[in-house]
């Protein structure tokens, strides 16, 4: 989901939630008012009532039934009105409605109270709810005004109350009719179309506050597909026609132009750390390159005289002593020579311009060639190397585009290292299956090399292909010509520009396998 739907979704929930509590406000207030009107009008009445006729009780004494139908006929216009003539503790003297109440009925003091302070004034109040005999609850609004003898002394007791009770009206049978009856529905219309119209207005604030982050958002994702190479390269702010297009959006003047104005300043940091590393790094691959070509020739010119001298001394026993220095000699000479000509190989891999001369090889038949290229050095070790065809009387046949003079060296590198420190008696074994990729639609061809020497340590199998890594464990094999680590880190890097990986399994005391795994050849 994204920023702008959960601001949009955020506003419509505020805004109906809004609506509703608006409504809800309404309704009460309106509920309240309602209430406050009917009790001002109920209290109104008793007062007219209680000022014209002072001697209600006397009248009542005097002709109970007539008096009964009087009361009647005092709220006869208003149907969900009752009125009650009450004694002084609460009891009915007298009454308009015809429901039948228990004989010792009596009417809450504290309404009465409460609603006889309401109606003098000594304590003003909005309205009062007490009880409603008729119906047994103490949910209707009440008014009562106290009522006391005609006689010429004053301080008289209270002797009685004029209670009215001001029904609340039923609901009509359908909720619906009700609903519609409190909100018309053009009161309904205009409230949707407000909350539309908020809407409408909240979606376009929405799109041109967020339109900068996504022009930004766009901007860095175009430079993560184009990668650092072309994506941080020279581009001017304001562009001219033709000119290349500026990475990032011009900035506004606000919260995300200033998230602009710092990309632009880690683009402008980047651009120069990038330019930087690119200086060096060529530095390094021209000098490592450089050092390489200039130090081969006085090598090998110290190899060539190192074997001059040893063919010289051969049959000489006097230089029995010197032979051997020069057998030390020769054999560190010819190590450096091998790391001198891997280092110029890996700086040469390692050009960005360098490109691979593929074709359509058959992994199988190049692994049978190497084979018949280490028979002769395995069979001297006493070691037992063999070349096996893919498991599966129809396996399909390893093709791969190679470059085969690279990935003749990776294997030749692998056979090496097993050569170095498989035991007499041991096995190597070199096999080429084509299983089923990663990737779908895509197979891949697996080139292994197995052999049963002592192993890699579990410590050093996550560093096996770094450079110049060299294991500190003498049943490890050797990870390079000259035993410093260029060896493997070269093949690495020849299955990478293949388009593969390499993979190594190894159990100390048990052997190791070597996997390359790169794409097959489509049909």
């Amino acid at each position: 989901m994204t920023v702008r739907l959960k601001i949009a979704l955020t506003i419509v929930a505020t805004g109906l939630i809004t609506a509703l509590l608006v409504i809800a406000t309404v309704l009460v207030a309106f509920e309240r008012f309602e209430k406050e009107t009917t009790f001002q009008r109920a209290t109104a009445f008793l007062g007219r009532v209680t000022s014209t006729y002072d001697d209600l009780l006397d009248l009542h004494e005097r002709q109970p039934q007539e008096f009964n139908a009087w009361l009647r006929n005092l709220v006869l216009y208003e149907p969900d009105t009752q009125l009650y003539l009450l004694d002084a503790q609460g009891g009915i003297l007298s009454r308009t409605g015809d429901a039948p109440l228990p004989a010792d009925y009596k009417v809450s003091l504290v309404s009465l109270q409460a609603a006889v302070a309401g109606t003098t004034g000594a304590r003003s109040m909005p309205f009062v709810m007490g009880d409603d005999p008729e119906r047994m609850d103490a949910n209707a609004v009440i008014a009562a005004r106290p009522l006391r003898r005609a006689v010429i002394r004053g301080g008289e007791p209270v002797s009685g109350f004029l209670y009215l009770v001001c029904h609340k009206a039923d609901l009509p049978a359908s909720r619906w009719e009700a609903v519609r009856r409190s909100f018309a529905l053009p009161a309904l219309a205009a409230i949707a179309g407000i909350v539309a119209l908020t809407t409408l207005l909240a979606w376009l604030v929405i799109a041109s506050v967020t339109r900068p982050l996504r022009r930004l958002t766009e901007a860095v994702a175009n430079l993560s597909q184009r990668g650092l190479e072309e994506g941080l390269a020279e581009a001017p702010q304001a562009p001219l026609p033709g000119a290349p297009q500026a990475l990032l959006p011009a900035a506004p003047r606000d919260e995300f132009g200033q998230l602009g104005n710092a990309f632009d300043m880690m683009l402008a940091t980047l651009r120069k750390q990038w330019n930087a590393l690119r200086r060096l790094d060529h530095f390094r691959r021209e000098g490592v390159s450089n050092l390489s070509h200039d130090l081969r020739s006085p090598l090998t010119a110290t190899v060539a005289c190192l074997e001059t001298l040893d063919s010289r001394w051969a049959g000489d026993a006097q230089r029995t002593d010197d032979r051997r220095l020069v057998e030390v000699a020769l054999r560190n000479t010819r190590n450096a020579a091998r790391l001198v000509q891997s280092l110029g190989d890996l700086a040469q891999l390692d050009e960005p311009q360098f490109k691979l001369r593929v074709g359509l090889v058959d992994a199988g038949e190049l692994l049978d060639d190497i084979g018949l290229r280490f028979a002769e050095r395995a069979a001297q070790q006493g070691v037992a190397l063999r070349s096996e065809p893919a498991p599966g009387d129809d396996a399909a046949p390893p093709f791969a585009m190679l470059d085969i003079e690279l990935f003749e060296r990776a294997i030749a590198n692998l056979v090496d290292n097993a050569l170095k420190f498989c035991p007499p008696g041991g096995a190597i074994t070199l096999t080429a299956q084509k299983v089923r990729g990663k990737v779908q639609d895509q197979d891949d061809v697996h080139v292994r090399v197995s052999d049963s020497g002592p192993g890699i340590a579990a410590a050093d199998l996550p560093h096996l292909f770094d450079r110049f890594y060299q294991s500190r464990q003498t049943v490890a094999p050797a990870t390079g010509e000259g035993g410093k680590g260029l060896g493997l880190a070269i093949v690495k890097r020849i299955v990478e520009l293949h388009g593969g990986e390499v993979d190594v399994s190894s159990t100390p005391g048990q052997g190791t396998c070597v996997t390359l795994s790169v794409p097959a050849a489509r049909a």
